[in-house]
């Protein structure tokens, strides 16, 4: 159907939502999840033929809005927390795969950087991790317990420091991406070239399968979800850069709160790692079967809830969508 056929043959129900949105009429929930549906289904309708049109601006903006509305009227569920973890957050992440995927290679690179400039230059793992830590862990490695430093703090002691400071470190991620996107990125670089220098260490002293059988054990979620943080902070960045139809006022606002629902659902998982940091990484005695299940458990958990979730959520028929928030 051409654009202006489409228009003409839906213009009338268009304006007559506007309306009842713009002067705040009263629509009962019912009516509005109907309307709602019925106004996205015109929108996939429209990003599919008419991608870059001036209708599909107008329909993205009308269901916005009516979305807005919708939470304003409804009732809140006491289930609520439960089904933002189940469908809101995952339902919505799925518009930030671009910006999680450039976090993550933004990572694997400077996480090179550190192991190529560890390579390149001994004291450059000493200039990252501090003489002290270093130290520490050569005479760990000479007392043939290179991992003892995951034993020295007590587990509760360990899971809430660690816990603590992971959170504050997403935190960081997020606010910093006030600044075009670009401190986020310096978080993200600090992290990752302190992982592959502090990786190379191990290697160089041949001792990689046991700092990675290890250490990944908490890592898999830790710096997964930091990497998560750091979409966070890439999603304010861009609204900041690129504010689309919105003036750049609305699009930061509500790219903090886009950051914001991010950085809640890594929450969570961070409790895991900090978890498994201060009770189950200390017993480096455990076998490596059982290691390499609970890494491997830890990357599929990670993988499912921010990839593989968010893509079949999104993927469900639009007509056959429920209004989760009504």
């Amino acid at each position: 159907m051409r654009e202006a056929a489409f228009v003409k043959q839906n213009k009338d129900k268009w304006l007559k939502f506007e309306n009842a949105l713009q002067n705040n009429s009263f629509i009962s929930p019912d009516e509005l999840s109907a309307l709602y549906l019925e106004v996205t289904d015109h929108l996939s309708y429209a990003k599919t033929f008419y991608p870059q049109s001036n209708t599909s601006q107008y329909l993205n903006s009308l269901a916005s809005r009516a979305h807005q509305k919708i939470y304003k009227n409804k009732r809140e569920s006491r289930s609520r927390f439960i089904s933002f973890f189940i469908d809101e957050f995952p339902r919505e992440f799925y518009q930030y795969r671009k910006q999680f995927l450039l976090a993550f290679c933004i990572f694997v690179l400077f996480s090179a950087v550190g192991a190529f400039s560890a390579a390149s230059d001994g004291a450059f793992v000493r200039s990252i991790m501090g003489d002290a830590y270093v130290n520490m862990t050569l005479e760990n490695i000479a007392n043939d317990d290179p991992m003892a430093v995951y034993k020295k703090m007590g587990e509760v002691d360990m899971f809430l420091g660690i816990t603590i400071n992971n959170i504050r470190v997403a935190l960081y991620a997020f606010v910093f991406g006030i600044f075009l996107g670009l401190g986020t990125v310096f978080m993200i670089m600090q992290n990752a070239v302190m992982l592959g220098s502090f990786q190379y260490f191990f290697y160089e002293k041949g001792l990689l399968w046991e700092s990675v059988r290890t250490i990944w054990i908490h890592g898999t979620i830790e710096i997964s979800v930091i990497i998560v943080a750091a979409c966070a902070g890439l999603v304010v960045g861009k609204s900041i850069l690129f504010p689309q139809t919105y003036t750049r006022l609305t699009s930061f606002v509500k790219g903090v709160k886009a950051g914001l629902k991010i950085v809640i659902s890594t929450i969570p998982f961070f409790i895991i790692a900090g978890f498994l940091e201060g009770f189950v990484t200390r017993h480096t005695e455990m076998p490596d079967w059982l290691a390499i299940l609970i890494i491997t458990t830890s990357f599929a958990l990670i993988l499912f809830y921010y990839v593989i979730y968010p893509f079949l959520l999104n993927k469900e028929p639009q007509h056959d969508r429920k209004l989760h928030s009504v």
